[in-house]
């Protein structure tokens, strides 16, 4: 669960070949796909593949819903992260050999939509009514150009921000009192000053929380036309104030899950702006912290934005090709769309949930113990609806690398933050042929 957000930035190399290129009009057979019904009569027996705790939680409920339905089989196939979407791109290029159902991540709905535009059921019959009900964010990506939903919505990476509590004590500030971004520098500093930590630890190889801190502000990589956003006000804004930070000495920079995972351990840094998944991260990974942390909201920018954002979570999806894909769709509402199945998998798996009827469940009102008795899971449901939309693309990978370059130039380099990222406009624009948001 916890590696899940981190496996959301990565993109193995055939699979980026995969999705590189024009859009492919194929990804099912002729006359393949299949008009939905919702609460249609379901039988027979459907595939899955998924992988990691996403694929234990499809397996538990899976014998729940054939305990339900007589005459039914649900087979889900752990196929492993490492090939799931070569796996998944060969089968929509040659229109066969794909299951009823897959999981997709978040940030890969769009390339799939986008590059295989006949490949995926309109799931909106069965969900359609629904929409309200979903994390709004999480049901855009996985809408097509025309308003159809291809990917349903299944658990959010709604991000804020943990703190050690300790630290802010020892410093003598309130937590509370960070409404901005500058408030969270200038009390990084004094954190410094009186105890030696850094504020913040990132990955700034990888481009640490700019997509992150940028999506606060509404705005992804691209625009809603599809052009390249990486130069924008706001980037420039963004990537100017972690240079800041590093600058006064508030960064950690940890290469990797692991050395963050370690940083964290060794309370290297005062803050970690992260997804919800990462509570399961310090429980497991450093239970000897239990009591010195708490989470809040993330501070914006001065000019406002979301006291959110997103990283990682995933969807599910039926394939144009599927063998029986009214039964696919009939699973997937019992999964996606069910208060007690969501909150299992909370309970159970760790993922939390796109499906906001869940958050109001009695298990997310649950104090914790880690926490000193907050009730995180409560704080990260009052979060969930906030976060913002923003567009993704077929080239969300090539854009992802020159950010992640143009953050190393700027922050471990020094490089002005505007030439950084102009550049890595040039450089995305040179590689897709997309125009540059004016």
């Amino acid at each position: 669960m916890n590696r899940r957000g981190m496996w959301a930035a990565a993109v193995t190399a055939t699979a980026a070949l995969a999705l590189s290129g024009c859009a492919f009009g194929g990804g099912a057979p002729a006359g393949a796909g299949s008009d939905l019904k919702k609460d249609g009569a379901a039988t027979g027996e459907i595939t899955i593949w998924s992988w990691d705790v996403a694929a234990t939680a499809l397996k538990r409920l899976g014998a729940d819903y054939e305990k339900a339905h007589k005459g039914t089989k649900i087979t889900v196939v752990d196929i492993g992260y490492d090939n799931a979407y070569d796996k998944i791109s060969v089968g929509l290029q040659a229109g066969t050999g794909l299951p009823d159902v897959i999981t997709l991540e978040t940030d890969k709905n769009q390339s799939y939509i986008t590059q295989f535009p006949k490949g995926f059921t309109d799931l909106t019959p069965v969900f359609g009514d629904e929409k309200a009900d979903f994390d709004p964010f999480k049901w855009d990506t996985g809408t097509d150009k025309d308003g159809k939903l291809r990917m349903a919505p299944w658990d959010s990476g709604t991000v804020g921000l943990f703190y050690r509590t300790d630290y802010f004590e020892a410093a003598g500030i309130d937590p509370a009192s960070m409404k901005t971004w500058d408030d969270l520098v200038a009390a990084g500093e004094t954190i410094k000053a009186k105890t030696g930590h850094t504020l913040l630890t990132a990955d700034l190889s990888s481009g640490g929380p700019f997509s992150m801190m940028l999506q606060q502000q509404g705005q992804g990589l691209f625009d809603e036309n599809g052009d390249i956003a990486v130069s924008t006000p706001a980037a420039v804004q963004t990537l100017t104030l972690l240079q800041t930070m590093q600058q006064k000495g508030l960064i950690k920079n940890a290469k990797g899950w692991d050395a963050s995972v370690t940083s964290a351990k060794d309370g290297d840094s005062a803050v970690t702006p992260e997804a919800v998944w990462w509570i399961g991260t310090l429980e497991g990974e450093a239970p000897e912290l239990s009591g010195k942390y708490a989470v809040r909201d993330l501070p914006v920018f001065a000019g406002g934005g979301a006291p959110t954002s997103n990283n990682g979570g995933s969807g599910m999806a039926i394939p144009a090709q599927a063998k029986n894909p009214q039964l696919a769709a009939d699973f997937m509402a019992f999964v996606l769309a069910n208060t007690d199945n969501q909150a299992s998998m909370m309970k159970d798996e760790g993922l939390f949930p796109a499906y906001l009827p869940a958050l109001k469940s009695d298990y997310f009102q649950q104090p914790s113990d880690y926490f000193s008795g907050q009730k995180v899971f409560q704080t990260f449901a009052e979060l969930t609806p906030k976060i913002p939309s923003i567009t993704f693309t077929s080239d969300q990978s090539v854009a992802a690398d020159a950010v992640s370059n143009a953050v190393a130039a700027a922050v471990l380099n020094g490089e002005d933050p505007k030439k950084a990222l102009d550049d890595a406009a040039k450089q995305i624009a040179n590689s897709t042929g997309r125009k540059v948001a004016g």
